[in-house]
C-alpha cells in the first residue's frame, strides 16, 4: 500500500476530499519526522511508539571488499509495535490463512 492507497481510503471512509486528506496525511508524517529531528518521541496508544535511537560509533566490514570501513556515531529512528496492535494483525492474518 502507497501513501497515495492510503489518502484514497481514509478519503473514502471520511468523506474529505483527498486534497484535503492528502494534507492531514503529509502533514501527520511531517511532525513525526519533525519531532524525531529534535529527539522527542512519539506514542500512539493502540498503535506504537517512534522513539529514536543513538548507535556509536563502530568498524564494519564492506561486504563486496571485505575492506574495513568507520561508521561515525549516528542516530536512527525506530518504531514499536503496541500490543494492541501485533494482536490486530495476528488475528487478521490467521483469518486470512482459514480461508485458504
Amino acid at each position: 500500500m502507497t501513501k497515495a492507497d492510503i489518502v484514497e481510503k481514509v478519503a473514502t471512509g471520511t468523506g474529505l476530499t483527498k486534497l484535503e486528506t492528502e494534507a492531514i496525511v503529509e502533514g501527520f508524517l511531517n511532525t513525526v519526522i519533525q519531532s524525531l529531528r529534535e529527539g522527542k518521541g512519539i506514542e500512539i496508544r493502540g498503535f506504537g511508539s517512534y522513539k529514536v535511537k543513538k548507535k556509536k560509533a563502530r568498524y564494519a566490514r564492506n561486504p563486496r571488499s571485505g575492506e574495513k570501513v568507520y561508521v561515525g556515531e549516528h542516530y536512527v529512528p525506530t518504531f514499536k509495535f503496541s500490543k494492541d496492535f501485533k494482536s490486530a494483525v495476528d488475528s487478521g492474518m490467521k483469518d486470512i490463512s482459514v480461508k485458504d
